[in-house]
């Protein structure tokens, strides 16, 4: 158990000095996300996220996959719980398999409301995080804004702004874990489709960095397809 913890703490110091190595590079993160229809009120959440150190893809830093089960109270609010598998390189390394991975179970409430044209999301996430032979909670509160640019409201064919602020409180030592900023642009491809490009600022404790995101977002309905072969079979 000693020698786990040692080993451990060995890693994290080594990714941390990797870290504010590469704190002067811009990264990215390549993004996918994805809601998928089950019936009015069910939906699998599905999201692959390829961080990198530095703007190109060959040097990783994170490759985080989540799932999740999605409730719909209604339009406006919904509960998720979920499993994320998230697998932390070192700066450079050659290895293909991660350094540290980390095993998290998560809970989140989302809500929505509109003032004009602008839309704002309330993201509450709880996550317990196993990482090696450690545990940790955290929470993580999300406000971010959509303005559409071309349409009343975003749909097919619109480009639109999205802003968002993210804070992460540990529950332990370290109080403060990080703060996100984000700026990006949007595009509605068609209603289950759209693309985003934006900037991030991560802010970790003392160290800050710049991430260029590109995200793409497929949502399918799973419910039609079903409804679609029960016709076909009672035809």
């Amino acid at each position: 158990m000693l020698k786990s913890k040692l080993k451990y703490c060995l890693k994290l110091f080594l990714l941390g000095v990797v870290s504010s190595t590469a704190q002067q590079e811009t990264g990215n993160w390549i993004m996918y996300f994805g809601t998928n229809k089950i019936n009015e009120k069910i939906s699998i959440h599905s999201e692959v996220q390829h961080r990198n150190y530095t703007i190109s893809p060959t040097n990783i830093e994170q490759l985080l996959l989540r799932t999740g089960l999605n409730y719909n109270f209604n339009p406006k609010a919904s509960a998720t719980i979920g499993y994320a598998h998230i697998g932390n390189h070192l700066y450079e390394s050659e290895r293909k398999s991660p350094e540290i991975e980390e095993h998290r179970i998560w809970q989140q409430f989302l809500t929505t409301n509109n003032i004009g044209r602008v839309k704002f999301e309330h993201r509450y996430r709880f996550e317990q995080r196993f990482i090696e032979s450690d545990f940790k909670m955290r929470f993580r509160y999300r406000l971010m804004l959509f303005y559409p640019l071309n349409r009343p409201m975003i749909e097919k064919g619109s480009f639109y702004i999205g802003i968002y602020d993210e804070l992460f409180i540990n529950d332990k030592s370290n109080f403060f874990d990080r703060n996100r900023l984000y700026a990006g642009l949007g595009y509605q491809y068609d209603s289950n489709i759209h693309f985003q490009l934006g900037i991030l600022r991560q802010e970790v404790q003392s160290a800050a960095k710049t991430f260029l995101q590109f995200g793409m977002i497929y949502n399918t309905d799973l419910s039609k397809k079903k409804s679609t072969k029960n016709n076909k079979i009672k035809s």
